[in-house]
């Protein structure tokens, strides 16, 4: 989940969703990056660090060591109220006011035709209080959509996304580098916490909520905090790991890693148009709950049986298929039977990854396609997603 992923395609490796926008946005964390030797991409009017050294480095780093990311672009949207899980529940795909306290779960705001605005992950904070987390490019989506739907119900949505930094570490040596963090005492047993839970902790008397979560495929951690003290802790965590191998990680790592592990990215594997069905994400939409939802009925009805579904696709060779190539049926076909979201060359795998949306019938597994690389047909295999998993 995050639109803070970069986009293979581009010349920069990260997408320039509000290129045009007026005023620059800066994280907290920017005078570390810059001292640090970031290079920058705009990112929904956020300059937020693309690379470090290089993508490859970044990216083997979070899968052998550990990485350092700054997600604080990300939208972070505060539910307080009598009703608030009664409120989620509506304005949701998932059933929100069953989970336990501290436990996080991964929903879908949904338009009233079914499609996703956002995909979202949301943490109980308390028995009333609930921390929305919406993607950076579709923060006033998000926003405006939640709010619109709370005016019936006894509750408060306050956008805190200005007043919160985001800090990811994700990697096999994650755990310890934040155990090991100068000044961050952490409630209980962080060794123990489950994935998709989260403890409150305090560094050096600030309040952060430290959750098991990422969007890596690998164990991690994502430390949210007031935004005054972010620079603070994002160096105490960088001389904490020095011992364990960490380095600073862009969003272009960000986006490889990501990729690997199958997770979707809004704005290609998910739009306004995408039923959560076709992205293999029927599951998060939640039809047994007893309460209505918005998107309830068209999520019902479900897409039309010869709607394109999403697939992984691998390669051989190097030459990888990225975002918007088509995909044929054999090599002298003429019409596009689909075409790809996301696409790289797997820095783990060494052989190229994608995933696209294709019609039923080309989505069985072991199908052979073929992707337009430049002019040249290059045949891929429909495997299953993901396609990497850690070893446990």
């Amino acid at each position: 989940m995050t639109s803070a992923s970069p986009d293979p395609t581009s010349s920069s490796n990260e997408p320039s969703t509000n290129a045009a926008a007026a005023t620059e946005r800066f994280s907290p964390l920017h005078a570390a990056h810059v001292a640090a030797g970031a290079s920058f991409t705009d990112f929904a009017g956020w300059q937020m660090p693309v690379r470090y050294s290089s993508d490859l480095a970044e990216h083997h780093a979070v899968r052998k060591t550990a990485g350092l990311f700054d997600l604080s672009h990300m939208a972070e949207i505060r539910v307080s109220g009598p009703q608030a899980g009664e409120f989620l529940d509506n304005a949701l795909a998932g059933q929100l006011s069953v989970i336990d306290l501290m436990q996080a779960k991964y929903s879908l705001l949904l338009n009233s035709r079914g499609g996703i605005i956002d995909d979202l992950v949301i943490y109980r904070t308390g028995e009333t209080d609930f921390l929305v987390v919406a993607n950076a490019g579709n923060h006033d989506q998000a926003l405006d959509a939640l709010t619109a739907r709370a005016a019936r119900f006894d509750v408060a949505v306050t956008d805190e996304s200005d007043d919160t930094a985001l800090i990811a570490v994700q990697g096999p040596n994650a755990l310890a580098i934040v155990q090991s963090t100068a000044g961050l005492t952490i409630d209980g047993d962080l060794m123990g916490l489950r994935y998709y839970r989260a403890l409150t902790a305090t560094f050096a008397g600030t309040p952060v909520l430290i959750a098991r979560t990422g969007y890596t495929g690998e164990d991690g951690f994502e430390i949210y905090l007031p935004a005054a003290a972010a620079l603070a802790l994002w160096d105490a965590i960088v001389v904490a790991g020095v011992p364990h191998d960490l380095v600073p990680a862009g969003l272009a790592s960000r986006d490889t890693l990501r990729l690997e592990a199958g997770m979707p990215l809004y704005g290609h594997e998910l739009t306004t148009s995408t039923y959560p069905a076709q992205a293999g994400l029927g599951r998060v939409v939640n039809l047994a709950k007893p309460t209505d939802f918005v998107g309830r009925t068209a999520s019902e009805e479900g897409p039309s049986g010869d709607a394109p579904v999403l697939v992984g696709l691998v390669s051989a060779g190097k030459r990888a298929g990225r975002a918007g190539y088509r995909i044929f049926r054999s090599t002298d076909a003429t019409e596009a039977e689909g075409v790809i979201t996301s696409g790289a060359l797997s820095p783990t795998l060494g052989y190229p990854i994608a995933m696209a949306y294709l019609p039923p019938a080309l989505a069985r597994l072991d199908t052979e396609v073929f992707i337009d690389v430049r002019g040249t047909r290059a045949p891929a295999t429909v495997i299953a997603l993901p396609f990497y998993k850690r070893r446990k």
